[in-house]
Formats: structure tokens, C-alpha cells, sequence
């Protein structure tokens, strides 16, 4: 079964993922823009099963981080870890299907083929 790798800036929280995700997208709303300090969010979705997690995070809310390099390396939410793009070890690995909360999303922003646009949450369109 396929392994996706990843870790913080400094090593020190290291994440496997098996198999293939549940989901995969971008977020625009504002507490993502403000976690990441960017203008968007991407994660691939996980069942907790098929995640493991080396090393001690710090969290707030349902977002943990590396407290050594402040790195955000995953989420958790609805029963799934939702594993940040950006920290893993390989790029192009993963697609988004989705976007969520396209009313924040900056109109600047180049449109993405193939994505489903859900004004806010999923449930919505």
C-alpha cells in the first residue's frame, strides 16, 4: 500500500499516511487564512487509522503544530486527520476535488480546473 511522508520544518514531528485519501481541498475561510498566515488551505483527509504521527505537537483547537519550529503539520476534524499539503515530503502527490469557502477566496486567485466550489462548507453551494 502506497505511503505518503511528511514532517515539520525541523524534523521533529514526522507523519506517515497509508493508502489513498477520503478527500482532498483547498479552504479559503478566514480561520484557515489566519492559521497558516496564507490565502488558502490545502489538506488531504485521512481516517485517523491510517495516519501515524512521530513526535510531540502542540495544538490549538483542533490544529497541531511543531512547538519547536511552528511548523502546522495537521488538523483534526469530524473523525479525520487532515494532513497539510505543504509538509509533505514530496510535491504533486495529491489533487484538490474541492474548494471550500470561496466567498473569502481572493479574486486575484487563478481558477482551478476541476474543482467543486462550495460557497462555504461542503453542504453548501
Amino acid at each position: 500500500m502506497t505511503q505518503h511522508t511528511g514532517r515539520c520544518t525541523c524534523g521533529a514531528i514526522q507523519i506517515t499516511a497509508t493508502g489513498e485519501p477520503k478527500s482532498v481541498g483547498i479552504c479559503h475561510c478566514m480561520d484557515c487564512r489566519k492559521h497558516h498566515g496564507a490565502v488558502f488551505y490545502a489538506a488531504a483527509t485521512f481516517d485517523p487509522s491510517d495516519v501515524t504521527i512521530k513526535g510531540e505537537t502542540a495544538h490549538y483547537k483542533n490544529r497541531h503544530f511543531c512547538p519547536t519550529c511552528g511548523s502546522s503539520v495537521f488538523a483534526t476534524s469530524d473523525g479525520e486527520v487532515e494532513i497539510h499539503l505543504g509538509i509533505l515530503d514530496e510535491p504533486n502527490q495529491f489533487t484538490p476535488t474541492y474548494e471550500l469557502w470561496t466567498d473569502r477566496r481572493e479574486d486575484w486567485l487563478p481558477n482551478l480546473a476541476n474543482t467543486q466550489k462550495h460557497k462555504r462548507d461542503r453542504s453548501e453551494s
